[in-house]
């Protein structure tokens, strides 16, 4: 008789998440952040702080980490003859000056207002998304425009935390490693290295090497079908270099661990499978969905943090380790007290 995989839908991802278990501040020292280890093989969890992660890691091991920059993408603006505050959050660049935006109210900002941040920049609204959100552009002078929004713009904080953004915010809402400029909301995973985690890393013989994948918005919106199958993922943009491929393919071939630190991460090594075990170096969009049942390629182990209920996050750490093994992990997590969402505690799946 054949074993059939279960068919999971939407509720099968729910669980109850008190606010209180919500990180609203990073932990003091990003390394100090608790860990839970979960084993796939044995279902055994064990409880560490972040900075033993290297005692499961192998001289050869090869860690991949996504090395997208956050930008601050919120920006407020008062609207020309009303001075009504109107919240400004970039999502992409279109071409010079040209952005995709959000607005907040959405009603009151129409085509041909113009916004203004201060007397010497503002922007335009030109036209319409068809997923609400409006197209701009900036006028300006002197300054780079990317100078600009790192100077008037604040950390585009998740919605779940409950406060306004802090200076602050722009070092610890961003990798020690971040690099290329082009994401809405971090990597969260990769928030508890620091620099002295990683030299102790290589110093072992483990490799670290980098993909990006810019984060978009759509890592916070909701899925609003009980099929998955009917879920249309958003396209974020992603880059696997040569050297990350070739990194990859040497240590499948002398079977060495691949460990996907972030599901942002997870998401572009997957997307890059050409055949068997192999990746190619690719750049471009992707809008892979990973849920269950899903057979990994090129992730033999991965680091992550705890995602909310019914998230395409959560329905991808459920495939990689079993989603009855994680939702008693997340039952265990609250038992202990550990700090859920971007700014909370991580767990290394073995």
């Amino acid at each position: 008789m054949i074993n059939k995989k279960p068919k999971y839908k939407l509720t099968d991802f729910d669980y109850p998440l008190p606010e209180k278990y919500i990180a609203q501040y990073p932990a003091q020292r990003r390394d100090y952040a608790k860990l839970m280890v979960l084993h796939r093989d044995t279902k055994e969890i064990e409880h560490r702080k972040f900075i033993h992660l290297p005692q499961y890691l192998r001289k050869g091991d090869l860690v991949i980490l996504n090395n997208t920059k956050v930008f601050p993408a919120r920006l407020f603006a008062s609207k020309d003859k009303t001075d009504a505050t109107v919240e400004v959050f970039l999502l992409r660049e279109l071409e010079n000056d040209l952005w995709e935006v959000m607005v907040r109210p959405a009603r009151k900002v129409r085509i041909g207002n113009k916004l203004m941040f201060t007397p010497k920049v503002f922007c335009d609204v030109i036209d319409n998304t068809i997923s609400g959100g409006r197209v701009v552009r900036f006028e300006y002078e002197g300054e780079h425009i990317y100078d600009i929004i790192d100077r008037i713009g604040t950390s585009p904080l998740p919605p779940y935390i409950k406060r306004k953004a802090e200076p602050r915010d722009k070092i610890r809402y961003q990798t020690v490693f971040a690099e290329k400029r082009g994401a809405v909301a971090a990597p969260t995973a990769g928030l508890h290295f620091t620099e002295g985690l990683l030299k102790k890393m290589q110093e072992k013989g483990i490799r670290v090497e980098y993909v990006t994948l810019h984060i978009g918005l759509g890592t916070f919106r909701p899925v609003q079908v009980e099929d998955l199958n009917r879920h249309q993922m958003d396209s974020e943009y992603f880059e696997v270099s040569p050297q990350t491929a070739i990194a990859i393919n040497e240590a499948k071939k002398k079977r060495r661990k691949v460990i996907a630190v972030g599901t942002s991460t997870v998401r572009a090594l997957e997307t890059v499978v050409v055949s068997g075990f192999q990746v190619s170096p690719k750049r471009g969009w992707t809008d892979k969905f990973i849920y269950p049942p899903y057979d990994f390629k090129m992730v033999d182990a991965m680091v992550t943090n705890f995602h909310m209920p019914k998230s395409t996050l959560m329905m991808m750490v459920s495939a990689f380790a079993d989603r009855d093994f994680i939702m008693k992990a997340y039952r265990e997590a609250k038992k202990h007290d550990y700090r859920f969402l971007s700014y909370g505690d991580a767990m290394l799946i073995l």
